[in-house]
């Protein structure tokens, strides 16, 4: 190994839905993280890595930075915690098209004490009297020991100077992970992501914010594989909801969610979701560490 050779931890950072998961999954390459238009998607800290000639970024997605208001939230904001605690850059992202008031009250919260990287995402969105290249100017004045960055996570504006701006301040180091490992999450725990992804997109509402997915099967045959999968929620309106008039809405979640795992796994899938009522288990200890929420 070179003694030139650069790796280390670059934590993404940010309030909810300001682009995080669609930024890792862009970096990466990979569709990773699920990603949604509405907030708190992101419940776990995942890890992505990037292993080229050279260098090694491992790259954390974490939850958006909320007030807690259950236990998961929480062990939500606990990753948050932990991922502060070893970072060796920082990105930080903010919506360019929220209030700068809200980035000052970010970084008061977390207090970042390594090299950031401020990107202020959503420019394509940009619609504000004030002409988009004086907000710039205006936050890198706010922010002078940052490097700041405007992008657009979605249409790809500027992000191939991310990559550039990590290096710069990446550690020398041996790497942390092989090269052939993009993740620390097993194929299990993406799966789970792809159903509650399909959650999101498909029901209104509080539903996706009151589902969780358990994996209780997964077997590999020799031409597909077969998943079995308990969604979670706390009330029996919300699995009334779930199922649909004569079962269409949870058929047609298994429809959407059966090809997107297809498409993740690169094979074959025979797919059944099962509906469980779980009340509280947002604030209930057992289910969330039965449910993956470890922290």
């Amino acid at each position: 190994m070179e003694g030139n050779y650069q790796s280390g931890f670059v934590n993404i950072f940010g309030a909810p839905n300001a682009g995080k998961s669609t930024l890792l999954n862009l970096l990466l390459g990979e569709r990773l993280v699920i990603t949604s238009s509405k907030v708190q998607t992101t419940r776990h800290r995942i890890l992505g890595i990037l292993s080229e000639p050279g260098y090694q970024v491992v790259f954390s997605d974490t939850p958006g930075i909320i007030e807690a208001k259950y236990k998961l939230h929480e062990k939500m904001m606990a990753q948050v915690k932990s991922a502060l605690e070893d970072a060796d850059i920082a990105i930080l992202m903010h919506d360019i098209n929220k209030p700068a008031e809200n980035l000052t009250e970010l970084t008061e919260m977390i207090k970042l004490k390594v090299p950031v990287i401020l990107l202020l995402n959503k420019t394509d969105r940009w619609s504000g009297d004030t002409p988009v290249a004086d907000v710039i100017n205006s936050y890198k004045e706010a922010y002078p020991k940052y490097e700041v960055l405007a992008i657009s996570a979605k249409t790809k504006h500027n992000t191939e100077k991310i990559l550039p701006l990590i290096l710069k301040f990446l550690p020398q180091a041996p790497p942390y992970y092989t090269e052939d490992n993009i993740s620390d999450r097993n194929e299990r725990f993406f799966v789970s992501e792809l159903i509650r992804e399909q959650i999101y997109g498909l029901y209104e509402d509080e539903i996706p914010y009151h589902a969780a997915v358990l994996i209780q099967a997964f077997e590999e045959k020799t031409t597909l594989s077969v998943i079995k999968a308990d969604i979670i929620v706390s009330r029996e309106t919300q699995k009334m909801i779930l199922l649909g008039k004569g079962g269409s809405m949870i058929k047609q979640l298994g429809i959407n969610s059966r090809k997107s795992i297809e498409e993740f796994l690169q094979r074959k899938v025979h797919l059944e979701l099962f509906v469980k009522v779980r009340p509280h288990w947002r604030d209930n200890e057992n289910h969330l560490k039965e449910y993956g929420y470890n922290s």
